[in-house]
């Protein structure tokens, strides 16, 4: 039992010694993300529903299937942002110049009554 304590206890500082990387890595990818999902694209709607899942997933439910449809980069900047938001000290929005205003235009664009 102590080894297996032992071992979670190791995981557990070898994540916090990555997640800064994580989180830099995340907010670039969401930096690159939130714009393009603004867009009137398919990729854009896939975007930017994935952003409100993570946003309120009660309320904006994503199916991750839909990820299969982006281009490669897109697909792994969405994972980025997944890993960065994974514990999330501030909600997704929040790590966004205008933020608030960004994702209530994602709720326009992408909401489902409004697909």
């Amino acid at each position: 039992m102590n080894e297996s304590i032992s071992t979670a206890m190791a995981k557990i500082y070898a994540y916090d010694q990555e997640r800064p990387a994580l989180i830099a890595a995340g907010n670039q990818a969401l930096v690159r993300l939130a714009p393009i999902a603004l867009q009137p694209t398919d990729q854009a709607r896939t975007i930017g529903r994935f952003l409100l899942g993570l946003y309120n997933g009660e309320e904006f439910p994503f199916d991750l299937t839909e990820l299969r449809g982006l281009d490669l980069d897109l697909f792994q900047d969405c994972l980025s942002v997944l890993v960065m938001d994974y514990s999330p000290e501030l909600e997704v929005h929040e790590r966004v110049p205008n933020g608030d205003a960004i994702w209530q235009r994602l709720i326009e664009l992408w909401a489902p009554e409004a697909a």
